[in-house]
């Protein structure tokens, strides 16, 4: 159906609630498969709104609810304050995957963000790896301006 780079809706009501902890709550990454049946972007709420449509993508080197987010940097630059995170690699891995989802598993799995990856990105007996935005006011994945 379809992906869209987007920060989820909800999350950002579910933020200023104070659901969210960004550096103190565990965060994660789970890869959507390629030919996804669901559609995800700012309208994803949950982690099993991936898994309900069985839309999380599967191979070797990749573990189901995906990997936890290291190095959570939150900083500002002028008005604009931004999170940073580590890049995430699945080594050894045949994957197939056309985005990902961010989701805080503190939280009740609620989805923070929606990657699109443009188009199905795919390794093969090889390392599989998603590289961050920069971390700027511009370019973070999450920025509050």
């Amino acid at each position: 159906m379809g992906v869209t780079t987007a920060m989820c809706t909800s999350f950002k009501e579910e933020l200023l609630e104070g659901q969210h902890d960004l550096d103190g709550h565990t965060l994660k990454i789970a890869l959507i498969k390629s030919g996804e049946s669901g559609t995800y972007g700012a309208a994803t709420t949950n982690y099993s709104n991936v898994t309900g449509n069985s839309d999380e993508a599967s191979g070797t080197g990749y573990s189901a609810t995906g990997e936890a987010l290291g190095s959570v940097a939150i900083t500002n630059s002028g008005t604009t304050a931004f999170v940073d995170f580590a890049d995430v690699s699945w080594t050894s891995s045949t994957i197939s995957a056309s985005g990902a989802i961010i989701y805080n598993t503190n939280a009740s799995n609620k989805a923070i963000a929606i990657i699109s990856f443009g188009g199905t990105v795919a390794s093969t007996a090889g390392t599989f790896s998603i590289t961050m935005p920069a971390a700027d006011a511009s370019n973070a994945l999450i920025r509050i301006a």
